[in-house]
């Protein structure tokens, strides 16, 4: 499998995690103090996504490098 593909693909998975993680904040937001561990999950999806999206960015720039 390419390295690409397995970046692109956990990038997709990320985001889902990423939506899924402030729906859930949300929804225990609204029901009263939200307890300290549940910013992690956003904030750490948050994090990867910025990581993987900034290599799915740069990669037609570092292609284009390689083959010239």
């Amino acid at each position: 499998m390419n390295p690409n593909t397995l970046i692109r693909q956990t990038h997709r998975w990320l985001s889902i995690a990423f939506v899924l993680s402030v729906i859930t904040y949300a929804i225990v937001m609204s029901k009263g103090p939200v307890p300290a561990w549940l910013n992690i999950f956003p904030a750490g999806s948050l994090i990867l996504m910025v990581a993987t999206g900034a290599w799915l960015f740069l990669l037609p720039y570092v292609t284009k490098r390689r083959t010239a």
